[in-house]
C-alpha cells in the first residue's frame, strides 16, 4: 500500500549548501533501494518534506528523521494513502524556499515569506504540487 507524508521541521543548526547537498545525496541512495520518492524543500532554516512509497518503508523513515538531531520542531503536516505517486520521478527532488516565486508564495500564504507552520497541510502539499508543475524542483534522480 503506497502512502503520502508531509512534514515540516526546523534545522537544529544553520546548513551550508553543501550540507544540504550531503544530505541530499545519501537519502537519494537510501530512498531509491527502498522504493521511496518524494521531494525536500529547505529554506531559512525550515525543511518541508514529502515523502511517498510503501507505508512501512514512509513510516520507518518519518521516525529516523523524528529522531535525527538535525531536526527539530519536526510536525506531520499531511498523511494519506494514496493510488499513485506524485513525486514518483524523484528519488528525492530538492526546492530552496528561499528562491521562491513570490507571486507562488503569496497565491498559498499570508506574507512572501513562505512558513509551512502556518498553513495546513493541504496548502504545503499544494504549493509542492505547483512547483512541480513549473519546473521549480530540481535535482531529479
Amino acid at each position: 500500500m503506497l502512502v503520502r507524508l508531509l512534514y515540516v521541521s526546523r534545522a537544529a543548526e544553520a546548513h551550508s549548501s553543501n550540507a544540504i547537498d550531503g544530505i541530499l545525496e545519501v537519502s537519494r541512495a537510501h530512498n531509491l533501494h527502498n522504493g521511496i520518492t518524494g521531494v525536500l524543500c529547505y529554506g531559512g532554516g525550515i525543511f518541508l518534506q514529502a515523502i511517498e512509497g510503501g507505508r512501512s518503508a514512509v513510516n520507518n523513515l518519518y521516525n529516523h528523521i523524528a529522531a535525527d538531531e538535525r531536526h527539530q520542531d519536526v510536525v506531520l503536516l499531511h498523511y494519506e494513502e494514496i493510488s499513485e505517486r506524485r513525486f514518483g520521478g524523484w528519488t528525492m527532488g530538492q526546492v530552496n524556499l528561499s528562491k521562491l516565486n513570490t507571486s507562488i508564495v503569496l497565491k498559498y500564504s499570508e506574507r512572501p515569506e513562505f512558513d509551512p507552520y502556518s498553513v495546513s497541510g493541504k496548502v504545503s502539499l499544494a504549493l509542492l504540487e505547483e512547483l512541480m508543475a513549473t519546473a521549480s524542483i530540481i535535482g531529479r534522480a
